[in-house]
């Protein structure tokens, strides 16, 4: 994992909006179901990512813990907390750091979801576990660099704990189950080769980044690198009060959402939205929802207005949208207008 004190700051990214918004929405809201971003090379993909972890709010974890249980959620807990917790024993709780796991693209199967030690299991009895990269993202983000360039199987397997919270391994017979809930993000250039649609549709959210062509953006851009390559120390003191409001500000959001409501006006608008641009199945409605809330949230706001579809749509739907092979879809937004009357 990098030093995050030496990383190019969040806050400072110049242009990207849709997806530092994208990212934002996950912080807030996990059950969103993470995010993909696509796009060349160079356009502060991995950079804003990786910054992530100075933003990043804190979070309660169990002492001692591999898993980094969070005590507030028995049931999700391990079993070994679990069982802790029915013997009558008080589990001690720290404030820990929300961070940014790396996944390695040559990561195997064993090294993601961890391995249990069969020898031990038969010579005693006892499960022996060897924790994994999933038992190390658990409550933090999990990113995964050109993720186009994993196993597919590989993917499955990080979407289906990602989508239910929890990693089971099996191995001749026997299992072992901890808890594996995190945001998932993913970022891939389109011209290393692309996901299947069916891989797509598990991302809650896509973006498409590129670099911009204004030439005073792109000048803001090399100064401020400039700015951090010459002095990253001081740089990052620079913009500290901007970092700690924009934790402040995540930290209110996820105070916020619980009481966030949508009318019948607006659930309508998001399904009758969904219809039109062909989406199957129900998922791309339900991610639409929770993020519009947490997109309100982060505004510090308790009701979704069509403002927030407009600006979640196109995340969510853009990559659910039907393409012929080798065909590119660009989401068209004076047809989403449309849709909710705007």
């Amino acid at each position: 994992m990098a030093n995050e004190t030496l990383l190019f700051p969040f806050v400072r990214v110049v242009g990207q909006e849709k997806m530092k918004r994208g990212l934002l929405l996950n912080i807030v809201d996990p059950g969103i179901g993470g995010i993909l971003i696509k796009g060349e090379k160079g356009t502060a993909k991995s950079t804003s990512v990786r910054s992530l972890a100075q933003i990043l709010p804190p979070r309660t974890s169990v002492v001692g813990c591999p898993f980094h249980c969070d005590p507030r959620y028995p049931k999700r807990m391990c079993i070994q907390c679990r069982e802790r917790l029915a013997a009558g024993e008080k589990l001690e709780s720290q404030e820990v750091p929300m961070s940014v796991v790396e996944l390695p693209l040559s990561a195997t199967e064993d090294r993601v979801s961890g391995t249990l030690d069969l020898e031990h299991v038969l010579k005693t009895g006892e499960k022996k576990f060897e924790p994994g990269v999933l038992a190390q993202a658990n409550g933090n983000i999990l990113y995964v660099d050109e993720v186009n360039l994993l196993d597919d199987h590989i993917i499955d397997l990080l979407l289906d704990s990602a989508a239910m919270g929890v990693n089971y391994i099996e191995r001749e017979g026997v299992s072992f189950s901890h808890p594996a809930k995190f945001v998932l993000v993913g970022s891939m250039n389109p011209e290393e080769g692309s996901l299947r649609p069916q891989l797509l549709d598990r991302f809650g959210l896509c973006v498409d980044v590129e670099g911009d062509k204004d030439v005073n953006v792109r000048m803001e851009v090399i100064k401020r690198r400039m700015a951090f390559d010459a002095d990253p120390e001081g740089y990052i003191a620079s913009c500290q009060s901007e970092i700690d409001e924009m934790r402040a500000k995540i930290i209110e959001a996820r105070s916020v959402l619980p009481k966030v409501v949508l009318d019948d006006k607006i659930i309508h608008d998001i399904v009758y939205t969904c219809i039109h641009f062909k989406m199957e199945g129900h998922r791309a409605d339900i991610t639409m929802m929770r993020a519009a809330k947490a997109n309100a949230a982060l505004d510090g706001r308790t009701e979704v207005t069509k403002a927030d579809l407009r600006t979640v749509a196109p995340l969510v739907l853009g990559h659910r949208l039907k393409k012929r092979a080798f065909e590119e879809v660009a989401f068209d937004m004076k047809e989403l207008d449309l849709c909710l009357g705007l």
